[in-house]
Formats: C-alpha cells, sequence, structure tokens
C-alpha cells in the first residue's frame, strides 16, 4: 500500500526545509511585523478610547459644575432683583407718601388763607353794616373814620373763634 521511498523522503524534507527558510525569511518575519503593528495599532486605539472616555467624563463632570454655579447666579440675580424691586417699591411709597403729605398741607395752607381772607372781609363789612346802623340809630352822621375806628376797637375785643 505505501511504499516508502527514501530518496523522495529526502528530497521531500529538504524542500520543507527549505520552504521553511524561506518562508521564515521572507513570510514569517513580515508576517509577524504586520500582526505586531496591527496589535499595537488596535491597542493605541483603545487607549485613545479610554482617554476619549476619561475626557468625556470629566468634560460631563465640568458640565454639570458648570450648570450648577449658573443656577445659583441665576438664583443670586433672582434674589437680588426681587431685593431691589422691593426697595424700589418701598421708596416709591415713601415719596408718594410725602408728596401726600406736602398737598395736604398745602391745602390746609390755602384754606387757613381763605379763611383768613373771608374773615378780613366779613370784619370790613360788618364795621360797614355797624356804621351804617349806628348811624341810623344815632341819626346823626359821624364821620365814617370815627365809626371804623370804634367798630374796629369793638371787633378786636370779640374772641377770635
Amino acid at each position: 500500500m505505501f511504499d516508502i521511498n527514501p530518496g523522495l523522503m529526502v528530497w521531500t524534507i529538504a524542500t520543507f526545509v527549505v520552504l521553511v527558510l524561506v518562508l521564515s525569511k521572507y513570510a514569517w518575519k513580515p508576517l509577524l511585523k504586520v500582526l505586531q503593528e496591527r496589535e499595537d495599532g488596535i491597542r493605541q486605539a483603545l487607549e485613545q478610547a479610554d482617554r476619549a472616555r476619561s475626557e468625556a467624563a470629566d468634560l460631563a463632570k465640568q458640565n454639570e459644575k458648570n450648570l450648577a454655579q449658573a443656577e445659583e447666579e441665576y438664583q443670586r440675580i433672582i434674589r437680588e432683583g426681587k431685593t431691589l424691586a422691593d426697595k424700589l417699591r418701598e421708596e416709591i411709597v415713601v415719596k408718594a407718601r410725602q408728596q401726600a403729605q406736602r398737598e395736604i398741607q398745602q391745602v390746609k395752607e390755602e384754606i387757613q388763607r381763605d379763611i383768613d381772607a373771608a374773615r378780613q372781609q366779613l370784619r370790613v363789612e360788618v364795621a360797614d353794616l355797624a356804621i351804617q346802623a349806628a348811624g341810623k340809630i344815632l341819626d346823626e352822621t359821624l364821620d365814617a373814620q370815627k365809626h371804623r375806628k370804634l367798630v374796629d376797637n369793638f371787633l378786636n375785643q370779640l374772641p377770635k373763634n
């Protein structure tokens, strides 16, 4: 069945050894070199991916921190705005009250001037009426200056209310 031929065996072994030497010189080394380069490339890509993942996590933390700071700043600005609005409202109320008090005081002073003017006018009219009445009663005419002086003295003796 199987015949072993020593010459063929030697040539087969010699061909195999030559093939292994040629392959090791020209194929194995370059093939191993390519595989090593590919392995290094994959390792570097994985390391870059890990760095990128780490950087992304750091950026996410920084973004959360910035968002928290922005929210805090927003709340601070809102509080300051409310405080300022309350202060302005209070100032406006105080100014309005002061203005109302000034206007009330002015009206009171104007009323008092009108009352004083009316009293003075009334005195003059009462004096004239008193002079006319006294003149008719006495049926004599005193000069107006004397009558006015008498009436003014009488009116000054009356209570001011």
